[in-house]
């Protein structure tokens, strides 16, 4: 059993002001694993103060050292590394090989891409030749809180806190009580790394508790949040008291549109990228959008392939998948599964109840739903979990209709050999991200979407820009 009862704040590990305790709960058990303490006001009051204070210096210190800075984290990770991948798996049941290839390895990928794209920052830029006396400089907003969630906890953290620090700003991070360990264990690689007290400063707790009060706090200028969609709504209204920037990156509800020209490889592609980390991912492909003339074929390789998929604990090495994160998403899904049931959706793999062998732990098996139809439930809501829903449509038009019918829009899909249609469904699909023909984002990308999926652009030079102010200045003198 881990215990970490303390807080870092200030540039020190110090204890709660009351003892609130949390269990964590190791999801391939369901055994807990670690104690943490949860926050308080005063904990939260306590944090804000010491990143308000050292905010002054920070901001004043040039880029090159604050990214001096931010290197000596990733020596840190590296030399770490393996306890990075067994806190991910042990906390939120991601398989142990997934952890080591996959989860923790996003910390160097988001670090040294942040880094590159600082090397393009202006910092002062001049307005234009029509203002040869006017600038615009680019400032750190101030105090900012960072609310992060348990599915991707170092991809999460790593896009936030990487281009914080690199702003200029300080801050405040609350990690997801379900998967604290990993950013535990951050908060050490920033104390090694030698960063200045009370830049970083990290408290535990939950939504309703230090959450909230980050969101209300009159001393943090911004809130950046990754979670769910309700959560982001209720951020936004208690962040509204003092008129802080909130950048939100909510849910999704991804379609995934095959034509009949994609190559052989896209169904597999797809199914497994929507079972991929559990179905816990809000970027999943989780709407296959399959054109009528190959719609039945595909509907059968779709029920094979994830019927091949295996569900094991995160201990175990293997291309497995792990469990879901807690005892209320497994319920959440299973409920999902039997709605779709009950909406008439023709289950062609996987379905209800804990896969075969398994009595414990929060293990869901791959399901795959056909004829299923845009306006059900299954279609419509983020069911976070290895569910797919397979929906026909009979052309490019229907496709876009199809897709664009959700309250979501991050990351959509296109699957298909024709170039010039690619680009027009590209334009056409509304979402922050379109990837194509199992093309990944190029690093320095932003990541981020439309609608009810919030509106946050983390990664690359726009991820650093969401932490800066733009000052206007006239009557620059000449240098």
């Amino acid at each position: 059993m881990i215990e970490s009862r303390n807080f870092y704040i200030n540039g020190t590990w110090v204890p709660p002001v009351k003892a609130n305790d949390y269990h964590v709960i190791d999801p391939s058990t369901e055994d807990p694993c670690a104690v943490i303490s949860l926050g308080d006001q005063a904990d939260t009051d306590a944090a804000v103060a010491a990143a308000k204070a050292a905010f002054p210096a920070w901001a004043a210190t040039d880029p090159e050292t604050r990214a001096g800075y931010v290197r000596g984290i990733l020596e840190q990770y590296e030399a770490r590394v393996e306890e990075m991948a067994e806190a991910i798996s042990m906390e939120m049941g991601a398989p142990i090989d997934m952890a080591r290839s996959s989860q923790a390895p996003c910390l160097p990928w988001h670090l040294n891409n942040s880094l590159k794209a600082m090397e393009h920052m202006e910092w002062i830029r001049p307005l234009g030749p029509h203002a040869p006396n006017d600038r615009i400089a680019m400032e750190p907003i101030g105090v900012v809180g960072l609310i992060t969630p348990w599915n991707w906890p170092m991809n999460q953290v790593t896009l936030k806190v990487i281009p914080a620090l690199l702003a200029g700003c300080t801050m405040v991070l609350k990690p997801s009580e379900e998967s604290p360990l990993s950013s535990l264990l951050f908060a050490e690689f920033v104390h090694d790394a030698g960063i200045p007290a009370g830049v970083f400063n990290l408290v535990n707790g939950d939504g309703a508790g230090v959450g909230s009060q980050l969101s209300r706090h009159e001393d943090v200028a911004m809130i950046s949040f990754t979670g769910s969609t309700r959560a982001g709504k209720a951020i936004s209204v208690a962040a509204a008291e003092t008129l802080k920037r909130v950048t939100l990156e909510l849910g999704g509800k991804g379609a995934n549109v095959i034509f009949a020209d994609a190559d052989e490889k896209a169904v597999k592609r797809g199914v497994i990228h929507c079972m991929n980390n559990s179905g816990q991912s809000c970027n999943a492909p989780t709407r296959m959008l399959v054109e009528r003339s190959i719609y039945d074929q595909t509907v059968e390789a779709a029920a094979e392939i994830a019927s091949k998929i295996s569900v094991g604990p995160a201990s175990e090495p293997g291309r497995h998948i792990g469990p879901v994160v807690n005892k209320t998403q497994w319920t959440k899904i299973q409920d999902m599964i039997e709605v779709g049931i009950n909406e008439g959706a023709r289950l062609v793999a996987g379905g209800p109840g804990l896969p075969e062998g398994v009595n414990r732990g929060y293990y869901v098996r791959p399901t795959v739903f056909a004829d299923v139809s845009n306006d059900m439930r299954i279609a419509q809501e983020e069911i976070f979990g290895p569910v797919l829903s397979i929906i026909p449509f009979e052309d490019e038009a229907d496709a876009v209709k199809i897709a664009n019918d959700t309250p979501y829009g991050l990351t959509n899909y296109v699957q298909s050999e024709d170039g010039a249609k690619r680009n027009r469904m590209a334009r056409a699909l509304r979402s922050g991200m379109v990837e194509m023909n199992g093309q990944g984002r190029g690093a320095g990308s932003p990541f981020g979407g439309v609608k009810m999926s919030g509106r946050a652009r983390e990664g690359g030079v726009w991820g650093i820009e969401e932490f800066l102010e733009v000052k206007a200045i006239s009557g620059w003198a000449a240098e």
